[in-house]
C-alpha cells in the first residue's frame, strides 16, 4: 500500500510515538498525529488482529479482497432504503459533511499486510460510530476509543482516552466515567470480532438486525438512565 513501508529503528519509532503523543495532546484535531501514534505503538496489537482475521472466514475474505472505505466504493450507501445500515452510514457522514477519503494513509507498518490491517481498522471507525450510536464530540470519540481498545487492544486507544478525558470539565468527566466508560467497556467485550466483519456486504440489511447479529449494544441515552 502507498506510503506503508517507512521502516523505523526502535529509537526512531519511540521518538515518533512520543512526538505524536505530545502533539496530539496539544491539538486533538491532528488526525495525522493520532494516526502516527497508533502505528508506532500498535505493531504487536495489529499482528494479533491480523492473526485473528486469518482464522476467521469473513476476515480472510477481507484480507483477500482488501476492500477500501473510500467514496468510489461506498457511494451506493446514499441510495439505500432509510432503515438500512448503509443509509444510516450515509446520514452520519452527510450530516457532518465528512468524506471517507479524509483519513491519513498508513505509513509506519513493516509489511504490506499489516499496513492493510491498520488501514482497515482506521477506515471502519465511522461504521462503528453508526453501529454504537455515538456522536463525534470529545465524549463520543473517547467512548468509541474504549470500545476499540476492548476489541483490538491498541495502546493508542487508551492513550487517546487519557488525553481526551484530561480535557473534560468536571461535569463531562463525571458523565463519561459514570455512564459512557462502563457501557463502552461492556459493549466492546460483548460484540463479535468487529474487525472481521465485511461491513460493505451488509449495507443493504436493516440497521437493528445487524446490531443484533453482531451483538452490538448501542449507547443508551444518559438522560434515560438517570
Amino acid at each position: 500500500m502507498e506510503g506503508a513501508h517507512i521502516h523505523l529503528k526502535g529509537w526512531q519509532r519511540a521518538a515518533v510515538a512520543i512526538g505524536s503523543a505530545l502533539g496530539a495532546l496539544m491539538d486533538p484535531r491532528r488526525a495525522d498525529l493520532i494516526a502516527a501514534l497508533g502505528e508506532t505503538t500498535g505493531m504487536p496489537a495489529f499482528q494479533r488482529v491480523l492473526a485473528r482475521m486469518k482464522n476467521n472466514p469473513e476476515g480472510r475474505e477481507i484480507l483477500t479482497e482488501r476492500p477500501r472505505v473510500i467514496s468510489s466504493k461506498v457511494s451506493h450507501a446514499w441510495d439505500l432504503p432509510e432503515n438500512t445500515f448503509g443509509a444510516a452510514y450515509a446520514r452520519f457522514m452527510g450530516s457532518r459533511n465528512f468524506s471517507p477519503d479524509d483519513r491519513p494513509p498508513v505509513r509506519f507498518m513493516n509489511t504490506d499486510e499489516l499496513a492493510y490491517v491498520a488501514t482497515r481498522a482506521r477506515e471502519v471507525h465511522d461504521f462503528w460510530h453508526v453501529l454504537f450510536g455515538l456522536p463525534t464530540n470529545l465524549i463520543g470519540e473517547s467512548a468509541l476509543k474504549v470500545v476499540e481498545f476492548e476489541q483490538m487492544l491498541l495502546p493508542m486507544c487508551m492513550l487517546s482516552v487519557i488525553g481526551g478525558t484530561a480535557r473534560f470539565n468536571e461535569k463531562q468527566r463525571s458523565l463519561f466515567f459514570g455512564h459512557y466508560f462502563p457501557w463502552a467497556s461492556r459493549a466492546g467485550l460483548k460484540s463479535t470480532d468487529l474487525i472481521c466483519v465485511y461491513y460493505e456486504k451488509h449495507f443493504h440489511e436493516n440497521l437493528e438486525d445487524v446490531r443484533r447479529k453482531w451483538g452490538i449494544e448501542s449507547c443508551p441515552d444518559p438522560r434515560a438512565t438517570k
